[in-house]
Order: structure tokens, then sequence, then C-alpha cells
């Protein structure tokens, strides 16, 4: 944890109405949205009113100290705190008279000691911070999306409201036109799919053939003007580009081999008289990130038969398995450290599987270990399998940040 202290000076003249309420102390937790700057004078205005004395900006950490990575993380979280003490210092310089000289602000990376996997992870941290600081309040930007995922604000305030914190969301007014999916443009990214979808039609076609050339390029072109700011979040980078494709290289054949080894096994048990199946839904909780290492992830587990990954969620995976093998071989988590081997390098492959961090569940069967999220969240009557009796319908959605993503299905193509 680190900290950004400063403000109008604290040592300043306060209110002296002895009959007045104290000033009370309020954690904003911050991320970078098109609403975080207004977010910001609200709360700045509610202290000159005398609501707050004091203003904590928090960033909430999506990642682990000492993870690949953490560092450019970190340093991206602090830009963001002090842009904001920044706004909250220049509010406080222009309001009217010493209105605002009493007022303390700070700010603080928090919850960077380990994985935070969902809204109980989050409002966890963010309450112990309120409380070792003696705050009580807790004011939300309308637009703040923890890891950059949208489903997880709503779950977030539902948590906090069972804490003792007041919880409010700022007033202020939300973009009039939605954020669009893609990305801002750039030479690079265009370059990068460019190469891409031109490396990939030669080797589909004769990469000593006129005719493919052409076409190659044209083709090409059109999926890097329509696709570039869509694909990337973030432009590729030397060297991390690049030994990334080189361990992608790696991976795939032994993905390959993994799948054909999958396709003897369920051969064996389709072909066995007894069909010795054992199908159930299992979760299993991923240290890979959000965005494109979690869809590798999940996409390299349905494409091995005797798996199939139904849904994303957070940094839960939810996937169905055949055998009692294929399960074994999910939780003992080969795949998810060949992706972190593929994104991250050797040292993040060594981290533990999902068995060794007991970050895995049996949804059904007689052998489950918890209940299907339905259930938990309806708080409906289940059967011995966990499977709430009634519809199927699976509630609200609710990750990765990534993770974090946005709540996500993925299915075999």
């Amino acid at each position: 944890m680190w900290w950004v202290t400063d403000a109008a000076d604290a040592d300043g003249p306060v209110a002296d109405d002895a009959d007045a309420e104290p000033a009370s102390t309020v954690v904003v937790p911050v991320e970078p949205s098109p609403t975080l700057r207004a977010t910001v004078s609200h709360v700045v205005e509610a202290a000159v009113d005398g609501e707050f004395s004091a203003i904590h900006f928090v960033e909430i950490a999506s990642w682990r100290d000492g993870d690949p990575g953490s560092d450019d993380h970190s340093a991206e979280a602090r830009r963001v705190l002090e842009r904001v003490v920044a706004w909250a210092e220049a509010d406080l310089d222009d309001a009217d008279g010493d209105a605002g000289d009493g007022v303390t602000v700070a700010s603080a990376l928090i919850g960077a000691e380990g994985y935070l996997f969902g809204p109980d992870d989050y409002v966890e941290v963010l309450a112990g911070y309120a409380e070792e600081h003696g705050a009580d309040a807790v004011v939300l930007d309308p637009e703040y999306t923890p890891v950059g995922n949208t489903t997880l604000l709503q779950p977030l305030e539902f948590a906090l409201s069972n804490t003792s914190l007041d919880v409010r969301t700022a007033p202020v007014g939300r973009p009039t036109r939605p954020e669009r999916l893609r990305s801002e443009a750039t030479g690079v990214r265009f370059a990068a799919m460019f190469g891409l979808s031109l490396a990939f039609y030669f080797v589909l076609g004769d990469p000593l053939y006129w005719f493919d050339w052409v076409t190659g390029v044209a083709t090409a072109a059109i999926v890097s003007i329509t696709l570039s700011r869509v694909s990337f979040d973030a432009d590729p980078a030397v060297p991390r580009t690049p030994l990334r494709l080189v361990r992608g290289a790696v991976y795939v054949p032994v993905l390959l081999y993994e799948i054909v080894v999958a396709n003897l096994v369920v051969a064996r048990v389709i072909l066995d008289p007894r069909l010795p199946i054992d199908p159930t839904l299992n979760r299993v909780r991923v240290i890979v990130g959000s965005g494109l290492p979690l869809m590798t992830l999940a996409n390299s587990i349905t494409l091995t038969p005797g798996t199939l990954t139904v849904r994303a969620r957070d940094s839960d995976l939810y996937v169905h398995s055949l055998l009692p093998w294929a399960r074994e071989g999910l939780f003992d988590g080969s795949l998810e450290r060949w992706t972190r081997f593929v994104y991250y390098g050797r040292s993040a492959a060594r981290l533990p599987t999902p068995r060794e961090r007991d970050d895995h569940a049996i949804l059904q069967g007689p052998d489950a270990t918890e209940e299907l999220p339905i259930a938990a969240a309806d708080g409906g009557a289940t059967d011995a399998d966990g499977i709430e009796a009634g519809d199927g319908d699976d509630g609200p959605p609710v990750e990765d940040d990534g993770p974090a993503a946005e709540d996500e299905g993925v299915t075999d193509a």
C-alpha cells in the first residue's frame, strides 16, 4: 500500500459551531471512467458543504504484488490517483472563502496483497480500509467498473449495503452515448492485425503465387480496417508481443497433444458397453487475468473433448465435464499453467494450480461440494444434485478482471 496525502491545509480553520454534526470521512473507489471527474467534483462539493472532513480516494488492485506486470499496473494506478488528487485540490482551491481549508485528501492503492475474485472480496478490502481510517461513508462513481467489468458494479453496491457503511452513488450524469466496444485506432494495432491476417491467409494459400499476394493483401487490409480497433485493447509491444507469439507456438503442439489424448479417452468410454460416464458441472477459479488470456484458456478447455466451458464469470469458469478423468485434469490446471506461460512467462506458470489453491468445486452429483450459483443467489430449494427446483433462469449476471472481463459465454466453434 502506498500513500499520496495532501489537500487544503489540514491545520487550517475549521467550523467552530459546537452544535454542528461532526463531519465524517468518505472513501471513494476510483477507476478511469467518463464520469470520474464529475464524481470527484461532487464529493469535494459535499466536503466543502461540511458533510465530509476527509476524502480518501482508493484504487482496488485487480492484481497481486509480485505477479508479472504488477509493477506496470501499480504505476498506472499511481498516475490515476495522482490525477484524482490534483482534481480534488483544484476544486478545493476554487471553493468560496475558506470552506475547503479543513478538508484532508488522501489516496491509496489497496488489495494488492492477494487475489480479488468478486464483489465480496472487493467489499472486504474496501470495508477493512474504511474501518482502519475511521470512514463511515462510501461514494461510488456511477460508471465505476472494477477491472473493466461492467457486471461487477451492481453486486458491489449490494454487497456494500450489507456493511455498516453509508453507501451512495454520486448523482452525476452518465454519458449520453454508450461507450463503444472498440478502442482507439493506432498504426501499431493496424500493422499487427494486417501482419497476422496476411500470415494466416498464406497458411491457407500459396505465398509463392502472385494472385494469392494480391488477394491476401486486399483481404488483410479489409480485416485490419474492420477489426484492429476491436481485437486489441492495447498496442502490441516489444519484446512482450513477439515473446507471446513464440510461447504460443510452443503451446500449440501441447494443446494438440491434449486434444488427441482426450479424444482417445472419450472414444474408449463411448465404445465401452457399460458407458462409464459421470457428467457434472464444475467451477474452477483461474489466475490468468481477463480478456484474451481468459478467452484462450476457456476455448482451450472447450477444444479438449470431455470438457466444455459454458460460462466465464469474473475469474470463475463453469465447465461441464463428461468423465471423472476430464474433471480431475481440469482441477490439476495443466491448461491454466500453459496459458499463464504463453502470456506471462515461466515464472507465472509456476503459480499454484486450482487444486493446490483449493479454488475448484463440483456443482452437481453425489460428490457435489458447492451449490449451483442460482440456488445460492435466489435462496431456492435444491435437490440432491444441487439444482434448484423450478425454472433454469440463472439470474442477473455478475469477473476479469479480470480480471476480469464482462460476463462471457465461451462456446465451442
